[in-house]
């Protein structure tokens, strides 16, 4: 077992994975939640397997990662505009944002490169493509894990049956890239996705679900369709108890837990 996988097995040393996602201000600015980041991040369950975050966040939050037994480091290292909806961005083009040499230096562990397609540009698919593999070759190089994140364009205006053909492609060609993990939508029928991928996928929370319970149930589906964990964002941090909707969400995702049933046992309001 070389180091790129023995990283990779520490993510997912609890069975399936459960990454907490804070890497928001590098398309949102400051959100809800997440104006004092390294505040934000002192709330974080330390029972996590991984922290989604910005390169340039990384010093500011290192003190969550100082534990032996603490939480991963996921370092973004792309930047992608299809994230920008507020700036009303529509070619979803990619660009490097850090290097993987100066991400190890700041304490990364896995780096996360994100990949779109069909931006309605032949060009800029390619050119996403091209930075995509750049990115991923130069991590493996250096015995970094990568997760590939496949996000679709214009995914707000598909139909259920259109994102989930978006996704179930876009999945399968991170993986034929080189990811060692994914992460991206759940979908109508996401068995399809988490059963043509040869690495494990990693189900997003998405956009912020009206209840704690609702986005605990949203975990449960992608895990009996197949997921290797969950990344969750504002789901798990806009929240009034973080740390406790985070165990909730261990339970579900590690141990099968029932929803309801872990809600209640961490007293999650309804």
């Amino acid at each position: 077992m070389d180091a790129r996988e023995i990283r990779l097995k520490r993510l997912f040393e609890r069975g399936r994975a459960v990454v907490i996602a804070i890497d928001h201000g590098m398309f949102d600015g400051p959100i809800p939640g997440m104006e004092d980041l390294p505040a934000t991040a002192r709330k974080i369950n330390p029972a996590v397997d991984g922290v989604l975050l910005a390169p340039g966040m990384l010093r500011r939050c290192g003190e969550i990662f100082a534990s032996r037994h603490g939480p991963l480091a996921v370092v973004r290292l792309n930047w992608n505009s299809v994230y920008c909806f507020h700036f009303d961005y529509h070619a979803a083009s990619s660009v490097d944002c850090y290097t993987v040499e100066d991400a190890l230096r700041e304490g990364m562990d896995i780096a996360l490169v994100s990949l779109t397609l069909r931006t309605g540009s032949e060009e800029r698919d390619a050119a996403n493509v091209e930075n995509f593999s750049r990115i991923v070759n130069q991590c493996h190089r250096l015995a970094v894990p990568v997760v590939g994140e496949y996000f679709p364009t214009g995914h707000l205006g598909m139909t259920p049956d259109e994102l989930h053909e978006n996704v179930r492609i876009g999945s399968r060609v991170v993986a034929e890239l080189g990811a060692d993990a994914i992460k991206t939508f759940h979908t109508c029928r996401f068995r399809e996705v988490t059963g043509t991928c040869p690495v494990p996928v990693l189900g997003l929370g998405a956009e912020k679900l009206p209840t704690q319970r609702e986005a605990l149930a949203l975990a449960a589906a992608e895990i009996a369709a197949g997921a290797g964990g969950v990344v969750f964002g504002r789901n798990a941090i806009q929240v009034p108890d973080p740390s406790a909707f985070q165990a909730a969400l261990c339970e579900v995702v590690r141990d099968g837990a029932d929803p309801v049933a872990a809600a209640d046992k961490y007293r999650l309001a309804k």
